[in-house]
């Protein structure tokens, strides 16, 4: 191993090349609008807190407000392609961020293939039903494994371009489904705000409908991969990571109140109970038309397309950034000579997905059941752990030298939402069997398995720092 100086030729990523509105629509394609609601919100519906979901989406907005407070203000003086892994570094030293680095990695691959199981399920089950032949889900996932390498091995801006038309055809059906709703007059109860009050919030299953509004914003943080490809990144990180949070809270609550409306505060619990995988697609068919709902289910498939293409960009720059600094290949640091991707990056981790999609193919395991559902959870749980170590780093990092920034940025704001993530960790850890589907001890292990990855992590930056100390010195130039 040895590291890569910045600059050197082959090894720049394309500066000043993306804006507040790319930065943008890749946070919120990779919190797949679509997926989120229609694949979430039923579930929060069924088994937490009924009528109170679409204010549990803006009880989380809130938190994460909260906690990209003292997350923005530290992306002023962080600008690296590493995403949590240079904060975590600064703020708690090398081998917390190195642990941070090998979780989000974990974390990462574990979302994607989790979302490359689902568009296999998805396609195999829609090309079925209308006459066409049966091919295996994981033929479909390795296909979608590929065209993301091949959209993700161009310059910046054309994912960006991608991941907006596909966010915008996906709040658009359902902008239009909501609206469509309100202008009927509302469901059997009429109008009515009763789901944004107190009682409906605060209701029985509140936890439980937490775990999975909570996962229903994974993605937004990703915002601090894109430092060093960003105009102005000091303020262009800051406003598009506010603007990704508030856009996701706001339109999730809009949408799932329109169609507990639709149903009825007193009857959505019920309804999503009875009927959780088609909750959104009869309602849709009932306010728009039978053919709304092929056009929904066309869209759900771009939704995992943009939400796989990412998460792929995403970790394409884990490897880059930990390739970079000598923590990983070298190799991993080179970028096209065109477009300024790391390109070399993104093949060894399409090789990667398609090899574990391939293991979980031919091992039989169900690609919902299974690569979703498990994938998806271990995930959650990951994210969170990293949310809560960035938020300590932010603390960690303003300790000695506040460099101008409130005590509401650097200790404050981190306080209350590390307590708020903590509590929503400690649920999702709770609530493992209920999210992941499973009470396999393998799912009870994710949170061990995490402990485990993040301690792999630390010892290996101890190892670097006594046998290879030049490399252990260089972690974190890239963000100095």
């Amino acid at each position: 191993m040895s590291t890569i100086e910045l600059g050197e030729a082959g090894t720049e990523l394309r500066r000043n090349a993306i804006g507040v509105s790319h930065i943008v629509f890749f946070v919120v394609a990779a919190a797949a609008p679509l997926t989120a609601v229609v694949g979430a919100s039923p579930a929060a519906f069924a088994f937490g807190n009924g009528a109170g979901v679409p204010a549990t989406y803006l009880l989380v907005g809130a938190l994460y407000l909260v906690f990209s407070v003292g997350f923005t203000a530290m992306s002023r003086f962080i600008g690296s392609a590493g995403g949590f892994y240079p904060y975590i570094a600064a703020g708690l030293g090398r081998p917390a961020g190195v642990a941070g680095a090998f979780v989000a990695l974990a974390t990462y691959v574990a979302i994607e293939l989790a979302v490359c199981g689902l568009f296999g399920f998805f396609m195999n089950d829609i090309v079925k039903t209308s006459g066409g032949p049966s091919i295996a889900w994981w033929i479909y996932a390795c296909t979608l494994a590929a065209l993301i390498y091949a959209c993700g091995r161009r310059n910046i801006e054309f994912s960006g371009r991608v991941l907006g038309y596909c966010m915008i055809a996906e709040i658009a059906i359902l902008a239009l489904f909501a609206l469509s709703v309100l202008i009927s007059g509302g469901g059997p109860e009429g109008i009515t705000v009763a789901p944004f009050g107190l009682s409906a919030v605060a209701g029985p299953g509140i936890g439980v409908s937490l775990v999975f509004v909570v996962a229903s914003f994974i993605g937004f943080e990703a915002t601090a991969i894109f430092g060093e490809e960003a105009r102005d990144p000091k303020r262009t990180i800051a406003r598009a990571t506010y603007l990704a949070v508030i856009i996701i809270a706001v339109f999730y609550a809009f949408v799932t109140w329109a169609v507990a409306l639709h149903y009825g505060p007193s009857n959505i619990a019920s309804e999503a109970t009875a009927n959780t995988a088609t909750l959104y697609l009869t309602a849709v068919q009932a306010m728009l038309g039978g053919p709304a709902g092929i056009v929904l289910n066309a869209l759900l498939i771009t939704s995992l397309f943009a939400c796989a293409l990412s998460f792929h960009n995403t970790i394409n720059r884990y490897f880059y950034s930990l390739g970079r600094e000598g923590i990983a290949w070298s190799g991993f640091a080179r970028t096209n000579g065109t477009h300024h991707s790391p390109h070399m990056a993104g093949g060894v981790q399409t090789i990667l997905m398609v090899a574990l999609i391939l293991a979980f193919a031919f091992t039989g395991q169900d690609p919902y059941a299974v690569v979703f559902a498990w994938m998806g959870a271990f995930a959650s749980v990951g994210i969170l752990l990293l949310q809560t170590m960035v938020c300590l780093a932010v603390i960690g990092f303003f300790r000695t030298d506040t460099r101008g920034v409130s005590v509401w940025q650097w200790i404050v704001a981190p306080i209350i939402s590390m307590a708020g993530l903590v509590a929503c960790l400690a649920l999702m850890i709770i609530n493992l069997p209920l999210i992941s589907g499973s009470q396999s001890p393998i799912v009870a292990s994710f949170p061990v398995i995490l402990a485990i990855i993040a301690a792999a992590g630390a010892t290996f930056a101890v190892w670097l720092k006594a046998r290879k100390p030049a490399i252990y010195a260089n972690l974190g130039r890239a963000f100095a």
